[in-house]
């Protein structure tokens, strides 16, 4: 299975003044697999600790913070020398050992020569706790479940991956019915890596769902297991109200939903706790357009997504035939379901602002509006291909932005700043103002 981000791994290796490097990610999104590959295909040797539930690791940075010293005590419990350059060494799960965080900031300044990554999936939780954290003294990189491009590289190879790289849309109109095939398989499988490979390996959709529940059930134990306990059941309400909140036409949260005369300060900190684990994520309203877009924020008012597409449609009950075949019933979810997944592909794009917009009238709304930090760029989600965007005609002819993007099962077509993207296609998006930049 291949992961673009190996790609900024190797860059990471490569740079001079090279920072201790934080993998941050939601549980079993890959971090250990990645660590451990990027190890294997990068470096001679591989020092792989997991501090959780690790006491000799806590221990040994319970002491003093001596680099020289942790070195020591690292090589003596992995039984092998520590190479500076030859040997990268893997912190796993390090927030169960804060000082093991704190150590980072001694290794950039005192003994930058070794190689460290680390992840942790609760490592937003620990922070928020107290933990001290080496601000400006490593490097971060988020990692999230595959995105269609690697689902289709993990299902069909390169070959189909690299044209859609290319941008050339005569020729992958020509294929456009197998991306639209991959497309809604990926609808049900989702990005999960153990869902992904299991249906690489059997292509039976009934283990992928029992796989997606299991890792749904894993997720509901950590609420338990890492949440104040007094937490616990409004983290529940919240999560299992997602499915619901999402399927209304507009899909602003509610609070309602989660339970009857439900209010922000009942539920707010409950919506924190499950973003700081990665696993949904919040884009807030703005209700007008300049940049930077995060002045015009209104934090009162927000959509909340899931981590994974192929989540979301376990949560929903959603069958392979509805998704795969087509249903009646299923029209009024699509919505829902297309646009969680371009969600899930624009938080793949780095140092990109996602919002969405509403007037102040509520009378039109924008599904995304990106801040690219030279451009706002609004971006509509059809699930079909009907291409009527009422709302997005009434914010170019207030705001006027020099490209605007229509996500659609329709294929590529460009006229007068408005492109519309096929659905298979946007992780392309950033060309569409890259290449008006160029004009």
């Amino acid at each position: 299975m291949y992961r673009i981000a190996i790609e900024k791994l190797y860059k990471w290796k490569e740079k001079k003044y090279r920072k201790p490097l934080i993998i941050e990610g939601a549980r079993q999104v890959g971090k250990t697999w990645l660590m451990k590959e990027f190890g294997k295909k990068a470096y001679e040797d591989t020092v792989y600790i997991n501090f959780d539930s690790n006491s000799r690791m806590t221990e040994l940075f319970d002491s003093d913070l001596d680099t020289d010293r942790l070195i020591m005590g690292i090589e003596l419990y992995a039984g092998k020398k520590i190479r500076p350059d030859h040997t990268l060494l893997i912190f796993d799960e390090v927030q169960e050992v804060p000082r093991a965080l704190s150590s980072l900031k001694y290794f950039y300044e005192n003994a930058p020569q070794y190689h460290i990554v680390c992840a942790g999936s609760l490592l937003g939780i620990a922070l928020h706790g107290g933990t001290s954290f080496p601000v400006g003294k490593v490097d971060f990189l988020s990692l999230y479940p595959l995105s269609f491009r690697e689902f289709l590289m993990a299902v069909l190879g390169e070959r189909f991956m690299h044209l859609l790289d290319q941008g050339d849309y005569s020729m992958i109109t020509a294929f456009k019915q197998t991306y639209l095939d991959v497309l809604k398989q990926y609808y049900f499988v989702g990005g999960m890596p153990e869902a992904v490979q299991s249906f690489i390996d059997e292509k039976n959709f009934n283990e992928v769902r029992n796989i997606q529940k299991r890792i749904l059930t894993a997720y509901e134990q950590d609420f338990s297991k890492h949440a104040p306990s007094e937490l616990v059941p409004r983290i529940r309400m919240v999560w299992n109200s997602l499915p619901s909140q999402l399927s209304r036409e507009h899909r602003k949260f509610v609070y309602g939903l989660v339970r009857e005369g439900g209010r922000a300060k009942e539920f707010e900190t409950a919506i924190m706790w499950l973003c700081d684990c990665g696993l949904i994520h919040r884009i807030n309203r703005v209700n007008a357009a300049g940049i930077p877009l995060k002045a015009y924020e209104d934090l009162k008012a927000f959509k909340l997504f899931l981590l994974d597409v192929g989540l979301l449609s376990c949560m929903s009950g959603l069958g392979r035939g509805v998704l795969l075949d087509g249903n009646d019933l299923f029209t009024e979810f699509k919505g829902a379901l297309t646009e969680q997944y371009v969600c899930q592909q624009l938080k793949t794009l780095k140092d990109l602002g996602i919002y969405y917009y509403t007037n102040d009238r509520n009378s039109a709304e924008v599904d995304f509006i990106l801040d690219t930090g030279e451009k706002i760029v609004p971006v509509e989600v059809k699930a079909q291909v009907n291409l009527k965007a009422k709302s997005l005609k009434v914010f170019r002819e207030k705001y006027h932005p020099s490209v605007s993007v229509r996500v659609s099962m329709a294929d590529y077509k460009e006229e007068d700043g408005l492109i519309n993207l096929p659905l298979y296609a946007v992780e392309n998006i950033e060309l569409c103002w890259e290449n008006e930049s160029r004009r």
